[in-house]
């Protein structure tokens, strides 16, 4: 393996990461400073170029961001590893583009390590991971040690961490598959009502369900229901996102599913935004619309979604459900059991697929 010399300390490199979600904080409270302009112009490219990463998408990422980059959350994230006396290599970061900002966590990962990230960003998010760094290292100048960029074939790294596809997981498999990695396949989240929920907690659900337009791997795209469930109140709760039928492309992906589906002769529960139809075969479901299968009780669920644990990024869930799903995975990382409404909001230590990152950047050195 090779060996780099990355002029940082652990503490540069969280007070430069903290600078930034500060900087990212007092553009979002339309606080005027040096990298207001920086921010802006990075906003209108990323959404210039990738259409589904609208002002509402693209605020969600930033304040999330904003959030996870605080000196009280990096040190706390990093306090749980030694990261002292690492010896630094150069892993090669290949990025999704599905939302906002999707590849940054392992970009951040590889550099508050001590490692060299050279960054492959997908074309359909290569403006805002650089809008960032740039954030970082106009305050710690000697981070730009820490990362380049790759456009080309990759040639000089000693690790990979890649995000795809379950295609383009067998070409990573193919390539890298010699050299310490972490390659991630396609995974879905999904939600188990019981009928006892609230319309606020519906409310809450359709953020899960429309948040980045149903595209992370973090939305829902599945409910698991019990026999005779009334979607009404489901249908309520979703109502408060009726405004994405006005989006172009949703209205486009709405038009043409229906059409399919009714070709197919699926029957099909329809709000006029939001399409839902029986699946039992997938987690997998379209823009606009959502498979739902029937569960005879919660602990056979719990049974299946633990044998379904590689397919599964999420899974909302309350009370007596969520407690008996937890105890049934059991030691198993992924997928991770949360509230309704925070899918899209993890902290820095809620690693995908429930591959710890760091821990994985730890046995490089």
């Amino acid at each position: 393996m090779s060996s780099l010399a990355i002029n940082t300390t652990l503490k540069d490199r969280i007070y430069a990461f903290a600078k930034a979600g500060s900087l990212l904080s007092s553009y979002l409270h339309k606080e005027l400073t040096d990298s207001t302009a920086l921010i802006e112009a990075a906003l209108h490219k990323a959404q210039a170029k990738n259409p589904w990463f609208t002002d509402d998408n693209l605020y969600h990422a930033m304040e999330q961001w904003s959030q996870a980059l605080s000196l009280e959350e990096l040190n706390k994230w990093t306090a749980s590893y030694h990261l002292d006396n690492i010896s630094p290599k150069t892993v090669a970061v290949i990025t999704a583009g599905n939302i906002p900002l999707v590849g940054f966590h392992d970009v951040l990962s590889v550099i508050i390590t001590g490692h060299h990230a050279m960054i492959k960003n997908s074309s359909n998010d290569d403006v805002l991971t650089p809008m960032l760094l740039q954030l970082a290292t106009e305050h710690v100048p000697e981070l730009s040690q820490s990362y380049s960029y790759n456009d080309g074939r990759l040639t000089g790294y000693d690790a990979v961490i890649a995000t795809g596809s379950n295609n383009t997981a067998r070409y990573f498999e193919y390539y890298f598959g010699s050299k310490p990695h972490i390659i991630r396949k396609n995974r879905n989240s999904i939600a188990v009502l019981t009928g006892t929920e609230t319309l606020e907690q519906m409310k809450a659900l359709s953020k899960d369900v429309f948040q980045y337009f149903g595209l992370g791997c973090r939305s829902v795209s599945h409910l698991k229901v019990p026999k005779d469930y009334n979607f009404d109140l489901f249908f309520n709760g979703m109502f408060v996102q009726k405004e994405l039928i006005k989006n172009e492309k949703y209205l486009n992906n709405y038009d043409y599913n229906k059409a399919v589906y009714l070709m197919s002769d699926f029957n099909l529960l329809d709000n006029e935004f939001l399409l839902i139809k029986e699946e039992n075969n997938s987690y997998t479901s379209p823009i606009a619309a959502l498979g739902y299968s029937y569960y005879e009780n919660i602990e056979e669920l719990a049974q299946q979604i633990k044998n379904d644990a590689d397919h599964l990024q999420c899974v909302v869930a309350q009370g007596t459900a969520s407690q008996i799903i937890k105890k049934e995975l059991g030691e198993v990382k992924a997928p991770a059991v949360v509230d309704f409404g925070n899918t899209q909001c993890p902290l820095l230590n809620d690693y995908a697929d429930g591959v710890d990152t760091v821990d994985f950047l730890l046995t490089l050195s």
